[in-house]
């Protein structure tokens, strides 16, 4: 019996295709995720089919927005256990994928996931996307930030759009809290350059969970003040 079977059947339901040998590499993810996870937290999650509704078949429900395309170059600021870089680079193998986290320990398990299943352009590093979004080499040099719920939308807006380059996007990953978080960051998105242009509401196959992709277009450049300090964000949002 496969430990996808969960994952394979919810597929089709999101219109999404994986090839076989992404299925394998599926399997051997789950696998290390699950060894890893017994010596140090990357996951509450640790049941196989919740694994594949709430990691997998949730991490693939970006594509529903046919914003990623072939080389598409891509940043997941708070990845963790790589969601959802790491299923975006099994599911289309052009593109480059930084994995941006600030635990070291997830940092290598990461590693260990990219040797593993042999994955190719993408890297994992260590730090905080406050420093990271100042720093020339990773300062607006993306097509698209993603992210998975880490912060509160004007928050995280702060963290996202100065990896962004102008007309690239955003995507924030979040329950239907989000319509919330959307008046409070009015301010943030003026200020740093986004505009919302889309709203994609996708039920979870197998569960009666709804989240929400949030699709921001950077219209311009971000303020060259912006990101703060680290810590400012968090304590001063926009």
């Amino acid at each position: 019996m496969s430990n996808v079977d969960t994952l394979v059947e919810g597929l089709p339901k999101l219109n999404v295709n994986i090839e076989p040998e992404g299925i394998d590499k599926f399997r051997l993810y789950k696998d290390l995720l699950k060894e890893w996870n017994e010596k140090i937290n990357i996951t509450a999650i640790k049941e196989d089919s919740e694994i594949d509704i709430k990691h997998f078949l949730d991490s693939l429900t970006i594509f529903r927005t046919d914003i990623i395309k072939d080389n598409t170059k891509i940043i997941d600021i708070g990845t963790g256990g790589g969601f959802p870089g790491i299923p975006i680079k099994i599911k289309n193998s052009s593109t480059e994928v930084v994995l941006l986290d600030s635990l070291n320990k997830r940092i290598k398990f990461l590693n260990e996931v990219i040797k593993q299943l042999n994955l190719k352009n993408i890297k994992a590093i260590h730090g905080r996307a406050e420093d990271f979004g100042i720093d020339k080499e990773y300062r607006e040099q993306f097509d698209i930030a993603v992210s998975r719920a880490v912060a509160p939308l004007n928050i995280l807006l702060e963290y996202s759009l100065p990896f962004v380059k102008k007309d690239g996007f955003f995507i924030s990953m979040k329950g239907p809290q989000i319509y919330e978080e959307i008046e409070e960051a009015d301010k943030a998105l003026k200020i740093l350059g986004g505009q919302i242009q889309e709203k994609y509401e996708v039920e979870l196959p197998f569960s009666d969970i709804t989240h929400v992709l949030l699709v921001i277009k950077k219209i311009k450049q971000t303020p060259t003040k912006y990101p703060r300090k680290a810590g400012k964000p968090k304590q001063k949002p926009l």
